[in-house]
């Protein structure tokens, strides 16, 4: 365990990691995860800010820096929305791009070491550590991945109306896909259908992140002189996890809205 919790039980240790900065009563609708809502924002701000002056400051001929890095990303989400979703992609491109790399960072956040924003709230503010509560990782907060995933919830409504039209989607929940004499059934099915969708969505992301997380906390109540090697052989794997959970969502979503349109 580190030094700054040493008055902590190791129960007390990890519930303190558990809980984050909530205005409001903890656990009800109307409480807000400042923590998530700050780094989330933040993250935001900072991808939205640097692709914003890469296309400001773009060049012709061969790109160089990190405008190439840009270029590669954005040629390679366009080529993977290509691949699955054959209708023009000028909105859902930009869509995957946001989602993969928003969601990425706020994954990355899992590597920052899980005492050091907390230590450094309590070192600026005056604050005792043990009153400092800090989630770093958005992510792992389930209320970040449900509001993310009821987004992809809402537009793949919006796709289905907007190819089908109301009286072209209602025949089609009525009749697919067991005839229209096995509506209530085609019905239920459907609903099921999409309600699965935001709930498959938030609870993969969610699911993995927290449990990368939570080991990060076990390993910081390890002695100090073995925390290094393991720390450094679960971020090492972890990195993995985090870029394949942000390509998983930025390929479920795709995948969503590309069905959307599809005849059943």
């Amino acid at each position: 365990m580190s030094d700054m919790s040493h008055a902590m039980t190791s129960a007390e240790y990890v519930q303190h990691h558990l809980n984050g900065w909530v205005i409001g009563e903890r656990g009800t609708f109307m409480s807000i995860n400042m923590d998530t809502m700050i780094v989330s924002w933040v993250l935001g701000i900072l991808f939205l800010g640097a692709f914003y002056l890469v296309a400001r400051r773009i060049k012709s001929g061969v790109p160089s820096g990190f405008q190439n890095f840009v270029e590669l990303l954005c040629e390679w989400v366009d080529n993977t929305v290509a691949d699955s979703y054959h209708r023009p992609r000028g909105f859902v491109t930009p869509l995957a791009i946001t989602i993969f790399v928003w969601v990425l960072m706020m994954n990355l956040m899992d590597l920052v070491p899980v005492d050091l924003i907390p230590w450094t709230i309590s070192l600026v503010t005056s604050t005792p550590y043990q009153d400092v509560y800090f989630k770093a990782v958005p992510t792992a907060d389930p209320s970040l991945t449900f509001g993310l995933s009821i987004s992809v919830f809402f537009l793949v409504i919006f796709f289905n109306l907007k190819s089908k039209g109301i009286f072209g989607l209602g025949k089609e929940m009525l009749s697919s896909p067991f005839g229209p004499w096995m509506f209530p059934l085609n019905i239920a099915f459907r609903l099921l259908d999409e309600i699965v969708k935001p709930l498959s969505l938030s609870l993969r992301l969610f699911g993995n992140l927290f449990a990368g997380e939570l080991i990060f906390i076990l390993i910081a109540l390890l002695p100090w002189w073995i925390q290094w090697t393991l720390g450094g052989i679960w971020a090492i794997f972890h990195i993995l996890v985090v870029v394949i959970q942000a390509f998983v969502f930025m390929m479920l979503t795709i995948i969503y809205l590309a069905m959307a349109q599809d005849d059943h």
